[in-house]
């Protein structure tokens, strides 16, 4: 019996170990797979690197924003300060038209008025300084009044004449750009108003902000108070870079005419020097000789003598 039991466990066990081999095979082709795997996996990941980005990336989405700034809007986000920039604005429109009006050549320098007092001077006596006074006062004007001022001074020393029309052309100029100083402080007010209106603005963005409950998106609440905070510093320049062209303008405009009075003024010089120390011009000048009435005689008129009454003896 013992040899028979030696057989039978000799068999179980070589089926024993014939399970356990077959049983290690798929688990070793199973462990021979992933290289395969790994190769495609590597073979697409360089396919996907190889294609052109433009077709791999989804076309970016625009972004259109759903409302649109209104300028009356921004005007009353603006706050308070918005209306004295307007009240500024208003200013430097009246004065530049105002200005525009007064600062035309006939008001100031008219041609033909020089051109008349030039013709004076290339008159065969020469020119008449009493002629031309006339002639000046009945034609009011920045050129009229600094050739008056000459024509006063004639007899004096030429010195004198230069010194007076000097006078009276800073006398001209000053009133001249009298106008102008309006929107010379637009300049400077209009941005500081603006400037002004944006840290007010500023301070209450920031505010508000940090007073926000919790929950509430603090980042949009600042953005919306810094853009309504810088409308005032946008208006303010929007008033001021005009006004800025607008005075240069007028400056050189002003300029422009003076010169060519002083221009016209000295050419006369040569002309009144000759009348040095032998005719002078005053305010209220009597007409020339030519143009002289004779003086009116009143007719004699006879009082009739009265009598005298007889006395009594």
């Amino acid at each position: 019996m013992n040899p028979l039991r030696r057989v039978s466990g000799t068999i179980v066990l070589l089926c024993a170990l014939l399970g356990v081999t077959r049983a290690q095979e798929p688990a070793a082709a199973g462990a021979e797979t992933p290289p395969a795997d790994a190769a495609q996996a590597e073979a697409l990941a360089n396919a996907a690197l190889s294609a052109p980005a433009d077709a791999a990336a989804p076309p970016a989405a625009k972004i259109v924003p759903q409302e649109r700034l209104n300028a009356l809007d921004l005007f009353f986000a603006g706050g308070i300060l918005m209306y004295p920039i307007t009240l500024v604005s208003i200013v430097v429109l009246a004065c530049t038209i105002e200005r525009g009006l007064a600062r035309r050549r006939r008001r100031v320098a008219p041609r033909r008025l020089l051109k008349e007092l030039r013709e004076l001077t290339h008159a065969p006596g020469g020119l008449d300084p009493r002629l031309a006074y006339r002639m000046c006062e009945a034609k009011p004007n920045s050129a009229s009044r600094v050739v008056r001022a000459a024509l006063l001074k004639v007899g004096h020393p030429s010195s004198e004449i230069r010194m007076a029309v000097q006078d009276t052309l800073q006398r001209e100029a000053n009133r001249l750009y009298r106008g102008v100083r309006p929107i010379t402080l637009a300049i400077t007010v209009a941005p500081l108003l603006g400037l002004l209106g944006t840290v007010q603005g500023m301070i209450m963005a920031f505010f508000v902000t940090s007073v926000s409950p919790a929950g509430v998106n603090k980042s949009q609440s600042l953005a919306e108070g810094i853009y309504t905070a810088l409308v005032t510093t946008f208006a303010g320049l929007c008033v001021a870079i005009p006004a800025a062209v607008i005075a240069h303008w007028f400056e050189g405009r002003i300029q422009n005419l003076l010169g060519d009075v002083e221009e016209f003024v000295d050419s006369l010089l040569p002309e009144l020097e000759r009348f040095e120390g032998k005719v002078r011009v005053g305010k209220r000048e009597p007409p020339t000789a030519a143009h002289a009435e004779p003086p009116r005689v009143a007719p004699e008129t006879v009082v009739p003598r009265r009598r005298r009454a007889a006395t009594p003896e």
